[in-house]
């Protein structure tokens, strides 16, 4: 399927499989075991007829939005700019993926402005997405702290980004970033947190960042 990643650990030869049938059995989480039985004749004769696996798993991301400057609009009544809904939303929609997503908008602030019970609030998020890989985009000043406060969640796969400028902005480093992290979420093997941020994969408890510079480092 073309939203899928596979695994396969068949070691049927293609002289002993010319004729193959594919039974399809869904199970949860979007993911279903392919059974492949062998029908070629002459095995099922000789009592030699193979049963092999395919296990293949959908991939989708949940792209959760806390706002921050990736997420921050031009708002003219004021001369100012406020957080405004998911960045990742319009960088997404009009991008020819071959994986599926969802995105879900649960803050919408600067993440300096961002309280215990916000983090609270992403890592109740994350807890309940039924997906394992997820994507959060959120404020850089913070996120940092927010990450952390996501280490030992089960089972799910979870990378922060975010950009220096508005996701609106023609330089914006938006677009790199999320498509960095989403490369990032897919290649981890085993459950966790990172920072992907400046071209770079970060441990949330060995990064800082650098406010004169614009860039997120590893902390020596």
């Amino acid at each position: 399927p073309p939203h899928a990643t596979a695994e396969a650990d068949c070691s049927r030869s293609a002289e002993t499989c010319e004729s193959c049938r594919i039974r399809l059995s869904f199970r949860e989480e979007r993911s279903f075991e392919v059974m492949v039985l062998c029908l070629n004749l002459r095995h099922i004769r000789s009592a030699r007829s193979q049963k092999h696996s395919i296990r293949v798993r959908f991939m989708r991301i949940r792209f959760i939005s806390a706002g921050g400057t990736i997420d921050k609009i031009y708002f003219d009544q004021l001369s100012q700019y406020q957080v405004g809904p998911p960045g990742v939303e319009r960088i997404l929609q009009d991008l020819p993926l071959n994986f599926e997503y969802v995105v879900e908008s649960i803050l919408r602030k600067d993440s300096l402005d961002m309280t215990e019970a916000d983090r609270d609030l992403v890592r109740n998020a994350v807890e309940r997405a039924v997906e394992q890989h997820l994507v959060i985009t959120h404020g850089t000043d913070t996120m940092i702290d927010t990450a952390r406060r996501l280490g030992g969640i089960p089972s799910k796969r979870i990378v922060l980004t975010g950009a220096m400028q508005p996701a609106n902005f023609h330089n914006s480093d938006a677009v790199f970033n999320v498509g960095f992290a989403t490369g990032v979420v897919q290649s981890q093997r085993e459950p966790g947190v990172w920072i992907a941020m400046s071209g770079l994969v970060f441990d949330p408890w060995k990064a800082r960042k650098n406010r004169e510079k614009g860039i997120f480092m590893h902390e020596p």
